[in-house]
């Protein structure tokens, strides 16, 4: 069997070796400098020691059946795992850690190591393995900024543990309450590790207010603990800053800055209904998580990645149109990388009667309304999942001015008819307003043509489509159609008589370059 680095079951295994570690670095030396605990649990210890063991030996043979990349390709070969592993430096460290050190306490002539945890010490040089789990759960989780900041946390109350149990053994040793620096005598052992962890965080987040050393050890002791806090805890609180400042970039990364508009608005001096009307749909924006700035959020992904990231979130509404439904994925993958989120807030018109129809529309979330001219009368309402729009995005010979935009859910002839009668452009034919706020995406004509010039048969189809659309809604001019149809086959009969012309004109010219070759060579010839 082989592990592949990039799998789920590596990530959960490593996961787990997190824990034994983990405990190691918490337990061992808390055990160390607090006697009673590890008096008042031997059994306890015992068992959670064998089974860290337990775990440390079966990350070794983890270990030896995990694939590595070569070339790009997961290597599975056992053989090769196995030399790889123990050429590395891994293997070395991983070794020592396992060393049954607590088995020299059993030596004569070796004086017995107090409180045999600290023979148990080298159980510590797996941190690499944690530092592993750590970097693959940033990676993998949903929140790498909180991610980031719990382990910095934890960091620092790791640093606070360690120095707090060194200063109590340090206190014991000297002495319990003998003076004002050490730690005082308590009759419960919680007090005493509650006042040493108290004592350590004034030190390391240099605070101060800390008893004065009365002799030589309380001085080193205090000044090693200084040191250590500003090069150890001043890296990692500027960490923490770092996070906090990458928390807002993110936040800007997805959402627009407010306070450029409100301060242009306050420039130009709007008034301040529509002010507030764009600090509601800032706010609604943040709120309801919505994203309008997803193709600069995915730009830094590969094409092929950006795709399948857009194709998961957007194409079940793209197959809604039925335009779309019988094309290929590969053309729905492209196109879905054209939508464009939108959102409108209440009152807001999505397009007015009369405006020229560049994209079409699908409705993520929401309700419109289809008002009539006093904005007010309510001619249709269009739900979650309905679109419309979709016949302004493609150029059908015939199809007329006034080519109704939202079908799926207004009766045809309900529309008001255009006053001016033409039959060429694709403009919109009614008012659609937000009701409340909607989320929508967009989809560009030039988008579409854009993709459509890649894929000749799904232009064919969409075209074929969209006339049997227009022949059942009565919208479609056949006299005009057969014009423009006879009018093209009439300039591709002209486009091939110019094109046998112009093969003659190059026989005609070969002939006379091959005569005028064959003059020369004469000319030559005869001087």
């Amino acid at each position: 069997w082989t592990l592949d680095p990039a799998g789920d079951w590596y990530y959960r295994w490593i996961n787990l070796m997190a824990l034994p570690i983990l405990y190691n670095w918490v337990v061992l030396i808390l055990r160390c400098c607090f006697p009673e605990v590890q008096e008042a649990h031997v059994g306890l210890w015992q068992s959670l020691d064998g089974l860290s063991d337990a775990l440390y030996l079966l990350d070794i043979a983890v270990h030896l059946h995990t694939g590595f990349l070569e070339d790009g390709i997961l290597v599975q070969d056992i053989s090769r795992m196995r030399r790889r592993y123990l050429g590395s430096w891994t293997f070395p460290c991983d070794v020592m850690a396992m060393l049954p050190t607590e088995l020299l306490c059993l030596l004569p002539g070796v004086p017995r190591v107090p409180g045999v945890p600290a023979a148990r010490l080298n159980r510590c040089l797996r941190v690499p393995r944690l530092f592993e789990a750590f970097n693959r759960c940033e990676t993998r989780t949903g929140r790498p900024n909180t991610f980031r900041m719990a382990k910095l946390m934890l960091y620092l109350l790791l640093g606070i543990h360690w120095h707090g149990c060194l200063y109590f053994a340090l206190s014991a040793h000297l002495g319990l309450g003998v003076d004002s620096w050490v730690c005082p005598s308590f009759t419960r052992l919680l007090r005493h590790y509650l006042h040493s962890f108290y004592f350590s965080t004034l030190v390391l987040a240099t605070v101060g207010d800390t008893p004065k050393p009365q002799r030589e050890e309380e001085f080193l002791f205090l000044t090693a603990g200084f040191l250590l806090a500003v090069l150890g805890f001043a890296t990692i609180t500027g960490s923490i800053s770092t996070v906090i400042v990458n928390l807002s970039a993110a936040d800007a990364a997805f959402y627009p800055d407010a306070g450029p508009v409100q301060q242009y608005l306050r420039a130009q001096g709007t008034g301040r209904q529509l002010a507030e009307r764009v600090a509601r749909w800032h706010q609604h924006l943040r709120t309801q998580r919505k994203l309008p700035a997803e193709r600069e959020v995915l730009q830094h992904l590969p094409h092929g990645l950006q795709a399948e990231v857009a194709a998961s979130v957007h194409l079940p509404a793209l197959r809604r149109v039925g335009l779309f439904r019988s094309w290929e994925y590969s053309v729905l993958r492209q196109l879905v990388l054209r939508l464009r989120p939108q959102v409108f807030g209440p009152g807001e018109f999505v397009c007015r009667r009369g405006d020229v129809g560049r994209e079409m529309y699908f409705i993520r979330e929401g309700r419109l309304a289809v008002v009539a001219e006093d904005g007010v009368t309510q001619l249709a309402v269009l739900g979650e999942g309905l679109y419309f729009g979709e016949i302004s995005l493609i150029n059908i010979k015939g199809e007329p001015h006034t080519t109704p935009q939202c079908h799926p859910v207004v009766p045809w002839g309900s529309w008001p008819p255009c006053p001016t009668g033409k039959t060429a452009g694709n403009r919109r034919t009614a008012n659609i307003l937000s009701i409340g706020y909607s989320d929508l995406f967009c989809l560009g004509k030039e988008d579409l043509a854009e993709v459509l010039a890649e894929f000749p048969c799904a232009r064919a189809a969409m075209e074929a489509k969209g006339r049997e659309l227009l022949l059942r809604m009565g919208q479609l001019n056949t006299g005009a159609e057969a014009a423009a149809v006879a009018a093209k086959a009439e300039a591709e009969q002209r486009l091939q008589g110019l094109e046998v012309a112009l093969e003659g004109l190059q026989t005609r010219a070969a002939r006379l370059l091959a005569q005028l070759e064959a003059s020369t060579l004469s000319m030559a010839l005869r001087v």
